[in-house]
């Protein structure tokens, strides 16, 4: 549409990137730099620019900087960790068991199901589109009614596929990454990792489809000898989240080294800015960072007093709720409005 000149970007005022981290690590970065740069957009002073993810890795940080100059790190809780309002379950399954493991967890789950968790939505995450359908048709079979949902589906039958999980027609919805962002689907009781993800940014977008907007939820993950890479990654991000780590699962992540990405942050406070470990930088700007209170993420609020880091942390032991300290500056060194005055933000923590 823009480029056969329908739409028009010259007067356009605010640019929002949504999950911009799975967009560039996608390679999507082309189309966004030539809408960016090359289309009638205005140039960075006049429009401003923000990026929103749960996650932001470092190298995905130094690509997105391209697009921005001058620009704020917003973080909500922990950047990449999980809300400690989702029960986080880690089972030792191998491969060959995992189709009997899932039944019976599904039995018992019907089983033990009240008038109110009858409505309740389990999502199951798998690693291939074949997979999904497979496994789709073999719950069905099985007296448990899915739908699939993966990246070869086109639109319409991926938001029919939608509209049947939400309805509770279908209430097993079995479905790839493409499911792992960006859905907000009400009474997602239960997620499970079928297959686990590759590195533990996807974990923690996979979990987030359930404990949304205050509610309680349960993540199962199904842990084999092949995900021995994640061990460490996983545990630490469960004992972030105040979890029970399994005996087992410690020991292996002592056996073996992090998986996915590097894990940053203090032990009460995460919201890592790639800038922080640059010697020297022209475009570092300060650090706003929002806390999470008792498991319950802080929502960014325009009329909130933001709480400014400049290269460090700053914990006041005055003010504290539960084991979450906030973050104070001790000087009107800052506007009273989150990113007013900024021409670009990168806002993570949200999802």
């Amino acid at each position: 549409m823009i480029e056969r000149a329908r739409v028009s970007l010259g007067m356009l005022k605010y640019l929002a990137l949504d999950e911009a981290d799975r967009m560039l690590d996608m390679g999507f970065e082309p189309q966004i730099r030539k809408i960016v740069e090359q289309m009638d957009m205005p140039p960075p002073g006049t429009r401003q620019t923000m990026l929103f993810s749960a996650t932001f890795p470092d190298d995905i940080q130094r690509l997105a900087s391209d697009f921005l100059s001058d620009y704020i790190f917003l973080a909500v809780g922990r950047v990449g960790s999980s809300t400690d309002l989702i029960v986080q379950k880690v089972e030792l399954v191998q491969e060959m068991d995992k189709r009997s493991h899932l039944l019976d967890l599904l039995r018992s789950q019907r089983s033990n199901a009240t008038p109110h968790s009858k409505h309740a939505l389990t999502l199951v995450f798998v690693e291939t589109k074949r997979g999904a359908n497979e496994l789709e048709h073999w719950l069905s079979r099985n007296g448990f009614p899915a739908i699939a949902m993966h990246g070869d589906k086109v639109q319409m039958e991926r938001e029919q596929a939608l509209r049947s999980f939400k309805s509770g027609a279908t209430p097993i919805l079995v479905a790839t990454d493409v499911a792992s962002r960006g859905l907000d689907i009400p009474h997602v009781a239960h997620v499970i990792n079928f297959d686990m993800p590759k590195n533990i940014d996807d974990y923690v977008h996979r979990i987030g489809r359930t404990g949304r907007a205050g509610k309680c939820g349960l993540a199962t993950a199904f842990f084999s000898d092949k995900n021995m890479p994640l061990a460490k990654s996983l545990t630490e991000l469960m004992k972030e989240s105040n979890q029970e780590v399994p005996s087992w699962l410690v020991q292996h992540a002592e056996n073996h080294s992090a998986g996915g990405r590097v894990r940053h942050g203090g032990p009460d406070f995460g919201g890592y800015d790639f800038r922080k470990g640059t010697a020297s930088s022209s475009n570092y700007n300060d650090t706003y960072a929002v806390p999470a209170i008792d498991g319950y993420h802080a929502a960014a609020s325009v009329n909130a007093q933001p709480f400014l880091s400049s290269g460090n942390f700053y914990s006041d032991p005055s003010v504290k709720t539960g084991n979450v300290d906030y973050l104070y500056t001790d000087a009107a060194a800052a506007p009273y409005e989150y990113a007013y005055g900024y021409g670009s933000v990168i806002a993570s923590g949200w999802d």
